[in-house]
């Protein structure tokens, strides 16, 4: 079964409003598939088709209307952040064809967000799509047909996380195989697929990157790219990427940028309880994806002889508590917590009057007491391979 947290939200979008529906995600996470499914009898234009770009780029509504037949109701421009102006198309057919209803897809959210914030205000609604969840993998794979969030909820009711968990299924050979190929769709049903996820970090810096204009020295992005990719779950420290790359720390800074709102990485902010022994400045580093980043070290190897296996597991249950705090609209804000003399927190959750520490380790550990020292209200729990669902 094909099944994404975003179904009913999208299926339902139009019932409820006008807007234009602006779908950001990385390349094969998935876009055009759900769409399809939701929207089966709506019209694509490509912006990859060159014929369909150049009409676009026109701006003019009368090639617009002679290029969508008058019974097509829902129009999807597919990877229109490879317009000129994306924003001023879609201004365009909402303003002038309002008997049309939009659906934009966009691989990199930097040009969308930067070009049509202005023209498309009060027009648009965006929701992300990421690489699948474990329940959605789980569910497209037919091994666990739940739906929820499972992970982020047991987080969050339950005071004691249980020490093991027993399935109908090998959740540790699944969880083992996914720390190391990720959980991108196509993965589903081609399973260790290596020479994919090779092409898909060659394609994500070398064609998107590239055909956007946004970088002008590829060997530099795809290294800093690489650097990080051997970093994830630490502090970014701009300065001595630069050293490292022989670049200026404003191109680190406008790179590291790029790859975030190309669904590359993500970061964490410090969480600041006021106190001066706490780490203020700077982030951690995530990939969205671990299939990708292993790709970029091709390392390919077993979890079982890695040196990197607790950074992995630690990105990815902070990766899967991303996806589904978004997806459920529970609204925590996302932080890891670190003092100058070395205690820590992997991730906390904060919102309104709670505020939840997370250690995550590959097994059970005894939990730190600096974090309820420090905030004796909150709640703290362990995550690890064997209670994380």
């Amino acid at each position: 079964m094909y099944f994404r947290h975003l179904d009913k939200v999208l299926k339902n979008h139009f019932k409820k409003r006008r807007e234009i529906l602006v779908l950001l995600g990385a390349r094969q996470v998935g876009k055009t598939t759900i769409l399809k499914k939701i929207f089966p009898s709506a019209f694509y234009l490509s912006v990859d088709n060159e014929p369909v770009r150049r009409n676009l780029n026109l701006f003019d509504v009368s090639v617009y209307r002679q290029m969508i037949p008058p019974v097509e109701k829902i129009i999807v421009i597919d990877e229109a952040h490879l317009l000129d102006d994306p924003g001023r198309v879609a201004k365009i057919f909402f303003d002038q064809i309002p008997d049309k209803k939009l659906i934009l897809t966009g691989s990199s959210s930097f040009r969308i967000k930067n070009k049509t914030s202005e023209s498309l205000a009060g027009r648009k609604i965006e929701y992300y799509l990421y690489p699948l969840t474990l329940l959605e993998y789980l569910n497209q794979k037919n091994i666990l047909s739940i739906e929820g969030f499972p992970i982020l909820e047991n987080i969050i009711k339950k005071e004691n996380l249980e020490e093991k968990k027993y399935y109908s299924f090998d959740l540790e050979g699944v969880l083992d195989n996914l720390l190391v190929f990720g959980l991108y769709p196509a993965l589903v049903n081609q399973p260790n697929d290596v020479l994919y996820l090779k092409n898909l970090a060659d394609s994500v810096v070398f064609k998107d990157l590239l055909d956007l204009s946004l970088i002008e020295n590829t060997q530099v992005a795809k290294d800093l790219l690489t650097l990080l990719a051997y970093q994830i779950g630490n502090l970014v420290n701009y300065s001595e990427l630069a050293t490292k790359l022989r670049v200026d720390e404003r191109t680190v800074k406008r790179y590291f940028q790029i790859f975030e709102q190309s669904f590359i990485i993500f970061t964490l902010p410090p969480y600041l309880g006021k106190k001066r022994d706490e780490i203020a400045k700077m982030r951690k580093v995530y990939f969205y994806d671990l299939g990708l980043r292993n790709s970029l070290i091709d390392n390919f190897k077993p979890v079982n002889i890695r040196v990197d296996e607790g950074a992995l597991f630690e990105n990815f249950i902070i990766a899967e508590i991303l996806k589904e705090n978004y997806y459920s609209g529970l609204g925590f804000n996302l932080y890891f917590w670190r003092t100058k003399q070395g205690a820590e927190v992997d991730l906390v959750l904060e919102k309104d009057d709670q505020l939840i520490g997370v250690e995550i380790k590959t097994h059970h550990k005894k939990l730190s007491k600096a974090f309820k020292n420090r905030f004796p209200w909150a709640k703290l729990v362990g995550v690890n391979k064997e209670n994380f669902l």
